[in-house]
């Protein structure tokens, strides 16, 4: 099972979510990776932040000058492609061409996946390069509807969406489901016996912790399916 924290780790406040310190705490934790999210600022620079404002600055309205307490995602490839997996979401469109050249020159020796709740960026991400690994991202059932439409490699679920029938439906398309983002260690191990290929979590040290418990079982009662790229 892939293990990955959420923005990185945001089980210490003292961290600020998505940034070096959030990934490096992950990755200190026993993590695989770590899920990052990206912007694109006023003069067309990916930047890494969540959310749509960073200290009161509309990043899509502020130049990358103004914005430098973020990574810029050049430098997060840079940094992490030969140490982790990399869960690479594009939270607008209009990255797609910037990311494709970034993953060109840092390509992720370690595995990635680029993933958005937005089908027409994955959809804009497959015609530029058939090859990338593409994860659609759910929170409601009206979006996991979308996941066999699509040209996706991986379902990322809300933890609340997943269930038994889901993974195996997904399996049976042959591809991966991921859940999100998953906190509680029973629920940890409860995925993980319904055969989840991936965690994502806010509680990096809680994962990696329930993570070495469970590989303690046989690996049947596990149905643990590697995701590989």
């Amino acid at each position: 099972m892939l293990l990955l924290g959420h923005r990185g780790s945001r089980c210490d406040r003292s961290v600020r979510e998505n940034t070096f310190g959030a990934f490096d705490l992950a990755l200190e934790h026993g993590c695989d990776g770590f899920e990052f999210d990206v912007r694109l600022s006023s003069d067309g620079v990916p930047v890494v932040c969540h959310d749509a404002k960073f200290k009161g600055l509309s990043i899509s309205r502020t130049a990358a000058s103004r914005l430098q307490e973020l990574p810029t995602l050049e430098a997060a490839l840079q940094r992490y492609c030969s140490r982790a997996f990399l869960d690479i979401e594009l939270k607008v469109s209009g990255i797609e061409r910037h990311l494709l050249r970034l993953l060109s020159t840092h390509p992720p020796k370690k595995g990635f996946v680029v993933s958005s709740f937005l089908p027409r960026v994955l959809l804009e991400l497959r015609s530029l390069d058939t090859a990338v690994p593409l994860a659609l991202i759910c929170e409601n059932t009206r979006q996991l509807q979308r996941w066999r439409d699509l040209p996706i490699e991986i379902v990322i679920a809300h933890q609340s969406l997943v269930t038994r029938s889901l993974s195996r439906d997904v399996h049976e398309a042959g591809k991966s489901l991921w859940a999100w983002t998953v906190n509680r260690a029973s629920t940890m191990a409860r995925l993980a016996e319904w055969g989840v290929d991936g965690i994502i979590s806010d509680r990096t040290n809680v994962l990696s912790q329930v993570y070495r418990k469970t590989t303690l079982e046989p690996r049947s009662t596990l149905q643990a399916r590697p995701t590989t790229f």
